[in-house]
């Protein structure tokens, strides 16, 4: 029987994401991939001025973190996520969590859950 892992994605505000990794870091999670992305949610853009000229702004940066876990508990990552993004303001961020249900390191051939361990740890 095969053990769970899932990709936890993550979108939220530049200025967090040291506060997050860090934060991850405690809970066990191992690698992570960052994204500089752009968009926006439900707050849809601001009217902000730039010298003396009204702008309407749509796209918001962000940044996209994503992992994918197998012996880190998925609710451990949601709940310290939540906790170190959250500032009570739009734009806090949004928290997808999908199954894998194949992993591949390319270099070794290993699958599932050998791919995601650091070779140099024991099993």
């Amino acid at each position: 029987m095969g053990v769970d892992m899932y990709m936890v994605s993550i979108i939220t505000r530049r200025e967090k994401l040291l506060a997050l990794v860090d934060a991850l870091g405690e809970v066990g999670v191992k690698g992570l991939t960052v994204t500089h992305v752009e968009g926006f949610g439900t707050q849809l853009g601001v009217k902000e001025r730039y010298r003396g000229v009204e702008a309407e702004i749509h796209m918001f940066p962000k940044v996209l973190v994503e992992t994918v876990i197998s012996r880190v508990p998925v609710d451990s990552v949601i709940e310290t996520a939540k906790k170190a993004l959250y500032t009570g303001r739009p734009g806090d961020g949004k928290l997808s969590v999908s199954r894998i249900t194949k992993t591949v390191r390319v270099r070794t051939g290993e699958t599932d859950v050998a791919a995601l361990r650091n070779p140099d740890e024991p099993e």
